[in-house]
């Protein structure tokens, strides 16, 4: 398997997004780890722009569902249609039937259509009347969503919120960053021209190499001891689960392969613990008021805990 297969992604998405590579690196974690992942942040930043880059660049089907407020379950899932010709009911799959789902705006629609994604996103199947169907694989949600505090907002459960491999944020470009978006986009929409540089199944293979990264012991301990403080934080209502472990692990995994190592380092766990964990902690509303976030909490953590030597 060839492995610069990744540097090949990031320089192709590149071609459309101006100065995010870490963005970027991170996405591909995501896809590599099997996971998924929210872009979060404000309006007009690139977030839909980003996700789909990275969707026509690794090739396979593609569907984008704009979430609004009338959006119900089987708009996302599917349902069955009676056939009048055959005489019984046949199966209208939705646009989860896809590689890669584009949920684009996924909190502006209620927690009840927001909750539809969860069976598929954690065992890549969609059960609709008593019937389950298989998604194609690799499946992949690349979400965004926009701050809560905007109208038109439904906070997301954190059932939902912890089915999500990586929580990012683009933020604004820098000025020559801004003015190359400008030169970039003057004539034309360098979005319209990208062609797929992988297939579906060289991503699948992928995570295969992924799986295969070694993780040492002191890796493990320290992705368990960084874990299991956020559980004993006097600030936080809720610390990350195993779940949270795992996607840990994995993320870490899928970095190597990226950086071409056959191991995980401890800065690799480091490096990914905020993106990774953030979003699954619950802080206690004292410290919500205060102006803290888990963000803060967890670079608390990070600091106070020893990493250990990358040889060990």
């Amino acid at each position: 398997m060839d492995i610069k297969l990744c540097k090949r992604i990031i320089e192709n998405v590149s071609l459309v997004i101006v100065g995010k590579q870490p963005s970027i690196e991170l996405l591909l974690v995501a896809l590599l780890a099997d996971g998924h992942v929210l872009i979060d942040d404000i309006p007009g930043l690139g977030k839909t722009l980003l996700a789909k880059s990275l969707a026509k660049t690794m090739g396979g089907s593609f569907r984008r569902v704009q979430f609004t407020p009338d959006l119900l379950p089987a708009d996302i899932t599917g349902f069955n249609v009676y056939n009048q010709q055959i005489g019984q009911f046949t199966f209208q799959s939705g646009p989860v039937m896809t590689h890669v789902l584009l949920a684009d705006e996924i909190n502006r629609t209620i927690p009840r259509t927001q909750s539809s994604l969860l069976e598929s996103m954690e065992e890549r199947q969609v059960t609709v009347d008593g019937k389950t169907y298989p998604l194609p694989h690799p499946f992949f949600v690349m979400a965004t969503q926009n701050p809560i505090e905007l109208e038109g907002t439904f906070p997301l459960p954190e059932a939902q919120l912890d089915r999500f491999l990586l929580r990012i944020r683009l933020g604004y470009p820098h000025k020559d960053e801004e003015i190359a978006i400008l030169e970039r986009f003057q004539e034309k929409d360098p979005l319209s021209g990208l062609e797929a540089v992988v297939t579906p199944g060289q991503i699948a293979d992928l995570q295969q190499v992924r799986k295969g990264i070694y993780v040492s012991r002191p890796v493990r301990e320290y992705i368990t001891d960084v874990v299991r403080a956020t559980r004993s934080s006097a600030a936080l209502r809720l610390g990350a689960s195993p779940r949270g472990s795992l996607g840990l692990m994995r993320a870490g995994q899928a970095l190597a392969v990226l950086h071409e190592r056959e191991y995980v380092l401890p800065d690799d766990i480091k490096f990914l613990a905020v993106p990774v964990l953030a979003h699954r902690l619950i802080l206690k509303e004292e410290e919500r008021l205060r102006g803290r976030t888990p963000e803060h909490f967890l670079e608390e953590i990070l600091n106070q805990i020893p990493v250990p030597a990358p040889n060990a």
